[in-house]
Parts: structure tokens; C-alpha cells; sequence
């Protein structure tokens, strides 16, 4: 009987040990890989920013925040942070994925800045991971990337109206994944979102 538990305990240890040592491989594998996040520089949703961030950076990426202007950008909810880079600074071939945070500021500052359609494109042309969330998922849209995609939004009729006017195909869901195109509703699916990302990079 002692004999069994013994064998158990070891089994046991090897099995976890074995979960670990993957782990670190993944982390390992995944360094320096970067991932971009594009912010407004006013009213981004925070959750949407943060749980993504802190997924992927847990996971081992390095994130690298962008958005039009300059200074402290400052979420919905309080939340600062300061861009890594300018946007005319931004080299598509540098990143994994890109991201496309949501919020109101998404409307006033995202939706019609070309540098970021271009950027998004670009991400998509090349394979990358491209993910938009909340009113962003119109960003998206507006980039051409969604024609014929499957792809969710804030429901929002100007919002899902944009998606569908560019040939998307909405499908009022948390989270679409298509491809290496993910979208989300909102911030209440923000770690859903970031658990999507990661899990199509991996």
C-alpha cells in the first residue's frame, strides 16, 4: 500500500513537473516577440487595454503601446499610460499581432486615422494576428479587413451598420475568432479576448 502511494507521489510529481517545464518552454519560445496595442489617446476602455496586456504579457510578448498624438493617454476609467511609439514610427513586420483597443475614444480619435487603417491592413496582408474589441471592431471594418470575415462589435447599430456596409458578417457574440481575426463585444469579454489572441499566436 505505502509502495502505491509512493508510486502515485511520483507520477504526480512528474506529471506536474511536466506541465511546468512546458509552461517555461512556451514563455521562452515567445520572447521578444512583440505585440502592438493601438490606443486612443482619450477614453479607451481600460479592461480591454489591461486583460489583454496582462495575458499576453504573463505569456512572455512584449507590448508595445501606440496611438495618435502624443503625452499620456488616459482610459475611461482612469487608467495612464504613456505610447512606446508613434504610430509613423509603427514596423508591421516587428509585431506578432496587432490590437485594436475600444471605448468611446475608438469613435473620435481611431475610426478615421489612415495611419492606423494601414497599419491594420498591412498586419492582416502579412498574417499576422489582427484583433479589434468594442467600437473598435469598426476600425477593423473601416481597414477592409473584415470583407467576408466572420466578426462581432459594441452593439451598436452605427457600429454593426459600418461592419456590415464592409462586408463583414456579424454574428452578435463575445468573442468571433476567424482566422487570425479577432473580435469582441466589449469590456466584459476582455479576457476572453486576450485568452483568443494568445491562443492564436500560439
Amino acid at each position: 500500500m505505502r509502495l502505491q502511494k509512493i508510486l502515485i507521489f511520483g507520477i504526480c510529481a512528474v506529471i506536474v513537473c511536466g506541465c511546468i517545464a512546458t509552461k517555461q518552454e512556451q514563455k521562452t519560445e515567445v520572447v521578444g516577440v512583440k505585440v502592438l496595442f493601438i490606443l486612443a489617446p482619450e477614453n479607451f476602455r481600460d479592461e480591454e487595454f489591461a486583460k489583454p496586456r496582462d495575458i499576453l504579457r504573463d505569456a512572455g510578448f512584449d507590448i508595445v503601446v501606440t496611438g495618435p498624438g502624443s503625452g499620456t493617454f488616459r482610459g475611461m476609467l482612469g487608467t495612464t499610460v504613456r505610447p512606446d511609439i508613434s504610430l509613423g514610427s509603427v514596423r508591421v513586420d516587428d509585431y506578432a499581432a496587432v490590437v485594436v483597443v475600444g471605448g468611446s475614444g475608438s469613435r473620435d480619435w481611431l475610426w478615421n486615422d489612415t495611419k492606423v487603417f494601414s497599419i491594420v491592413s498591412e498586419a492582416n496582408s502579412k498574417g499576422k494576428v489582427v484583433a479589434g474589441i468594442c467600437a473598435s471592431g469598426a476600425v477593423l471594418a473601416k481597414a477592409g479587413v473584415l470583407n467576408g470575415r466572420a466578426a462581432t462589435a459594441f452593439p451598436d447599430d452605427e457600429i454593426i451598420q459600418i461592419l456590415k456596409e464592409r462586408g463583414a458578417k456579424y454574428i452578435k457574440r463575445g468573442v468571433v475568432v476567424d482566422g487570425k481575426i479577432i473580435t469582441a463585444e466589449g469590456p466584459a469579454n476582455a479576457e476572453e479576448f486576450g485568452e483568443s489572441i494568445l491562443a492564436a499566436l500560439r
